[in-house]
């Protein structure tokens, strides 16, 4: 299978590149800065690997990357700012633009339990101080922009004839490889999701027809972040 990665340099992205090309698929790494990118071990090469230069601003650098492939896998992310933010939106919508002319179908994209506003406050058993105070200050203080502009994003990959699934993962931190993680459509009470088990779902949907024409959360339920890490991570840095 063809697959193409947009977000290949972040932390997610590099997990799901490695995790396809160990698949046996062929991949191309979409990344603005291609001299950054390494498949996490280090390595800049394999034999099914192909690094793409490309801003998903530009309507024509994504027409070129999507053009012969089979799926598309977007992990794009970047972190909360207090200025707009659109590289959901435009992305997504350079993206769909692409694959409707090429005629590709499969589309997985990251976003995040906290985009939606039907499912972005659901108690998570978290207690008062995670659902009242910290919750609420990430969703509609530090990450204002960013979710607002994933929402975006949600919105117009619904509104694609896509077979599309938009995966929405929890707080994002790290374990040393894929857990025993959890997965259901539009939501789960979890708080947390690992990179490595978030990389392991993408791949499984872009390579089937799960989820498809929906919302799929996935969880991580073996291990948890401490929250204070998890906020200093996530100030910073996004998937």
């Amino acid at each position: 299978m063809n697959i193409v990665v947009f977000g290949a340099n972040g932390g997610t992205g590099r997990l799901l590149v490695r995790r396809a090309l160990d698949a046996g698929h062929t991949v191309t790494a979409v990344t603005r800065h291609p001299d950054a990118f390494t498949l996490g071990d280090g390595a800049t090469l394999h034999e099914n690997l192909s690094v793409l230069a490309a801003d998903v601003h530009d309507p024509n650098a994504v027409d070129r990357a999507v053009t012969g492939h089979d799926v598309v896998l977007s992990a794009l992310g970047v972190p909360y700012a207090r200025k707009p933010i659109t590289v959901y939106s435009v992305g997504i919508t350079n993206i769909i633009a692409a694959m409707d002319r090429y005629g590709i179908r499969r589309l997985v994209c990251v976003s995040s339990s906290a985009t939606d506003p039907a499912t972005r406050y659901h108690d998570t058993g978290g207690g008062f101080i995670f659902e009242k105070v910290l919750k609420p200050f990430i969703t509609k203080t530090l990450g204002k922009e960013l979710y607002a502009d994933m929402l975006r994003m949600e919105r117009l990959v619904q509104a694609s004839d896509l077979d599309y699934t938009i995966v929405r993962p929890s707080g994002l931190f790290e374990t040393p490889a894929v857990t025993e993680y959890v997965d259901a459509e539009i939501e789960l009470p979890e708080r947390f999701t690992s990179r490595a088990d978030l990389a392991a779902f993408m791949l499984r949907l872009g390579e089937g027809d799960e989820y498809s024409r929906t919302s799929a959360a996935v969880a991580t339920v073996s291990t948890h972040p401490r929250v204070i890490d998890l906020l200093r991570q996530e100030a910073f840095a996004r998937s």
